[in-house]
């Protein structure tokens, strides 16, 4: 008589929160690492659509002149998956996601002369809708330098027309945001030196420091302990 094979299932992970959005400038990581924990936490996921954009990568190539329906067009799109999200948390799924829908206005502050920006602002405003507040925020922060690196690595064609002017702005921009931001608990992750795309170890660093946080504020940095 043959005995059937043991098959040994692994308990399910619950994730630690029911929402969590990933947030930090172009090329830092945003898309793999919440592709990572959704996979480890078996949580949907709602991804921003640069590449549904048709402003985008003329907005590369020329910031001023094609800024305004760049930042409309995104406003349109965030207003929508603000909707998305708010089904998927109400209906009980565990999300993750790699924005922050209340982050227009940076990048319309950063590229919008102000009477352009005014303009954005008054059209955002008849657009936007009320979603659910994420139950955790993890900005990864790195510098421009390394970031146009991993830009240059990844060869997209639209986004190598980025400039390092625009590119440092941008990331000054993201550290001003998030110095002062206290709307939901946040944890700030350094990610120059952390690939968790590549290094096992550094995945399960960060997925235990996201496991233990309990401060409303906390900074990570690979190798350092606080």
């Amino acid at each position: 008589m043959s005995v059937p094979p043991l098959t040994v299932t692994a308990p399910q992970l619950r994730p630690p929160h029911r929402y969590i959005a990933i947030e930090g400038p172009i090329g830092v990581g945003k898309t793999t690492l919440a592709t990572l924990l959704a996979e480890r936490w078996s949580m949907r996921t709602l991804f921003e659509r640069p590449q549904d954009n048709p402003f985008l990568e003329r907005f590369y190539r020329d910031t001023t002149r094609h800024a305004l329906a760049t930042q409309l067009s995104f406003a349109l799109q965030r207003a929508s998956q603000t909707t998305d999200a708010a089904e998927i948390v109400a209906g009980g799924a565990p999300l993750i996601t790699d924005f922050l829908t209340q982050k227009s206005a940076l990048f319309a502050r950063l590229t919008l002369p102000d009477d352009e920006f005014h303009l954005y602002e008054d059209v955002a405003s008849r657009i936007r809708s009320d979603g659910p507040a994420p139950d955790l925020v993890i900005y990864l922060q790195a510098s421009s330098e390394v970031l146009f690196s991993r830009i240059q690595k990844r060869a997209l064609p639209m986004e190598l027309q980025i400039s390092d002017s625009y590119l440092r702005a941008l990331c000054d921009a993201y550290n001003e945001c998030f110095y002062h931001y206290d709307a939901t608990p946040l944890l700030t992750v350094n990610a120059e030196h952390l690939n968790p795309l590549e290094s096992d170890d550094d995945l399960a660093l960060l997925i235990e420091r996201i496991e233990t946080m309990r401060g409303r504020k906390e900074f990570f940095v690979k190798g350092v302990s606080a």
